[in-house]
């Protein structure tokens, strides 16, 4: 018999080794991207203006009082911003929020001073009437067809003259408005920071999970990104913008319950100041973590670097009119910083590659 040879075992090639330099470096360019002044530029200009009011009032700003005073201050404030990011992610916008937010403050003020209801039943009519406004703002967007600008924009002027009727352009004091248990919705707080800021937190946390961690919150971004392509994908885009209207007219109505709670009177005029800087946070904090997309924590980090601003303009005992010139500054810096709109290196290095080369003339 004659023996067949063997051939070698084959030894299946190995598989390619990891550089031990490569996981480290997959990291590193991780954190630059996540750490770049694209991805959280408000940050860096949050720090420069709070350096800048170190150095300008520093026996007043740099202490935990005002660090209390700036997330006090703006609780408020950023839970109006937070009610503009949904029905923003669906590409509609609610221009009523600020009517809704002085209609649930005067509200909740006549109901426990003129018509001595208790604190729960007060809030529940209120927050039934901001519901009502929801749905109206919905039948008139969604199945009537009216441009959402426009459309809340007039519920809104019809808001207000409800207010009006009620107040008589008026505001609403009692003392059953500063006492317990109504006082403590706003007032109660755990070493100097109030309830509001955690309310503001929980719903940042509820925008930021059903956004980014949903299928509906995917469903918003597509109908905001394309509606019509998503419809297409069997997305119902109609149902979508109908409930971010009814959601951002809950939460406008929130914050002006909690706004009645703080101040102790229900004001006609509650939810004004608050319409313009809540757009302006949501459009800033669009630029930040989830550039292009509105999202909540970068409406929160919005919100906090202007009211950091404020805060340090009113303990440096600036001109009245430095915060309106601050915010306008601000947001213009800021959403050109973090859009890529100044980009000085890369334009002066475009501009050495376009210059003409020296012995033939052309450009190099």
């Amino acid at each position: 018999m004659t023996s067949t040879p063997t051939r070698a075992a084959e030894v299946p090639p190995s598989a390619p080794e990891i550089s031990a330099v490569s996981v480290p470096g997959t990291w590193a360019r991780r954190a630059a991207a996540a750490l770049s002044f694209r991805n959280i530029g408000a940050v860096y200009v949050w720090l420069v203006i709070v350096v800048l009011f170190t150095v300008w009032a520093p026996d007043t700003f740099p202490t935990m009082i005002t660090v209390k005073q700036v997330l006090n201050g703006n609780a408020v404030a950023g839970l109006v911003a937070l009610s503009v990011v949904p029905p923003l992610a669906a590409r509609v916008f609610d221009l009523s929020i600020a009517f809704t937010m002085s209609l649930t403050s005067v509200l909740t003020a006549y109901f426990m001073v003129t018509s001595g209801l208790g604190p729960g039943a007060a809030i529940t009519l209120a927050m039934t009437a901001a519901l009502l406004i929801g749905v109206v703002n919905g039948i008139v967007v969604v199945v009537l067809r009216v441009d959402s600008f426009i459309a809340t924009l007039a519920t809104g002027a019809l808001i207000q003259s409800l207010i009006t009727m009620v107040t008589n352009d008026s505001s609403i004091t009692g003392v059953r408005l500063l006492a317990e248990p109504f006082a403590s919705i706003a007032q109660l707080d755990a070493g100097g920071v109030t309830l509001p800021v955690l309310y503001l937190l929980l719903a940042a946390l509820a925008i930021w999970f059903l956004l980014e961690h949903t299928a509906t919150g995917r469903r918003l971004y597509a109908t905001g990104f394309n509606a019509d392509a998503a419809r297409l994908q069997g997305v119902r885009t109609d149902r979508l913008r109908f409930l971010t209207l009814v959601a951002s007219a809950l939460l406008s109505g929130f914050a002006g319950v909690v706004f009645t709670a703080s101040v102790g009177s229900g004001s006609p005029t509650a939810g004004t100041p608050y319409l313009l800087s809540a757009y302006a946070a949501a459009f800033v904090g669009a630029t930040q973590l989830r550039a292009g997309r509105f999202n909540a924590w970068g409406t929160v980090l919005a919100v906090l670097l202007l009211g950091t601003g404020i805060t340090g303009l009113g303990l440096a005992t600036s001109a009245q009119w430095a915060a309106s010139l601050f915010t306008g500054s601000v947001l213009i810096v800021a959403l050109v910083l973090t859009g890529g709109r100044i980009a000085l290196p890369a334009v002066l290095r475009r501009r050495a590659k376009m210059r003409p080369n020296s012995t033939t003339g052309k450009e190099i």
